[in-house]
């Protein structure tokens, strides 16, 4: 991976979304929306008024941390 200045790398993309709802895809099926407050290289994430939708429903959760290797896909909201 070549080092681009521009900041385009994928990991800048979440880092200016620190402080903003982000939705997560987990290899499960379930989806995860919270306030991104820091991840990691491995996309360890911990979230803020964060939620996990299933088929079992929506659980609520005050702050969560999510394990970088059950993300398959993450994006700013």
């Amino acid at each position: 991976m070549g080092n681009n200045d521009d900041g385009t790398r994928p990991l800048d993309v979440l880092d200016r979304a620190k402080g903003d709802q982000v939705i997560a895809e987990l290899k499960d099926g379930s989806t995860v929306t919270g306030k991104l407050r820091a991840f990691d290289l491995h996309l360890n994430m911990w979230l803020e008024n964060a939620s996990r939708n299933n088929d079992d429903g929506r659980t609520d959760y005050g702050k969560l941390l999510v394990r970088g290797d059950n993300v398959i896909v993450v994006s700013p909201e």
